[in-house]
């Protein structure tokens, strides 16, 4: 029986990417830019749930259920906004616009994976959050990296959609090599 990692996400448009990846340019010139592994512009994403590694056979349920949660979902507005970290840990853009339904499909895409089976961590708080690097050291300062993008406002776009992703984690054991995410399966939303 084979097992997939996944998580639920939303994917932010060509534009909103593109935007951002303009705005992070002159932080990878400040000096704590070099302590930090930088995630690969294809693979940003709103993580809504991680799931983590599923057995197969799970699939088809979860799709359905994940298919019901989109379903009862209207389509919202959202932006990339400013910047956040976790401790020393993890650099993130935020959002703003409908957070309150960012964070119920959050809800429901955790609700149809415990449904299916699939064993979840604690409920906690959802933060919406993007992440932009994560440190290469415990300690590491990243309130200059926060303080650099805290004016960012990102053009509104609708969410319309939600994806189920698959992360193929790197084993070619090539230093920096970063996972390659791959959508299994995407809903939309409200219908």
């Amino acid at each position: 029986m084979s097992r997939l990692r996944l998580f639920v996400a939303v994917l932010p448009p060509a534009p909103a990417v593109e935007e951002l990846r303009r705005a992070l340019a002159p932080l990878h010139a400040l000096p704590e830019a070099g302590g930090l592994r930088w995630t690969g512009v294809p693979g940003w994403h709103f993580t809504l749930a991680f799931l983590g590694p599923v057995d197969e056979e799970l699939l088809p349920e979860l799709k359905e259920r994940l298919a019901r949660a989109a379903r009862r979902t209207e389509p919202f507005p959202l932006r990339l906004h400013g910047g956040g970290r976790f401790a020393d840990r993890a650099f993130w853009a935020g959002a703003a616009g409908s957070l309150d339904m960012l964070r119920l499909l959050a809800e429901r895409a955790d609700a149809a994976a415990r449904r299916t089976g699939i064993p979840m961590d604690e409920h906690r708080r959802y933060t919406p959050h993007l992440t932009l690097a994560r440190s290469r050291r415990a300690g590491a300062d990243l309130r200059p990296c926060v303080e650099a993008l805290a004016a960012f406002e990102g053009t509104a776009w609708q969410v319309d959609e939600m994806a189920l992703v698959r992360s193929n984690l790197p084993d070619s054991g090539v230093p920096g090599e970063r996972p390659r995410y791959e959508v299994v399966a995407s809903w939309s939303l409200g219908h």
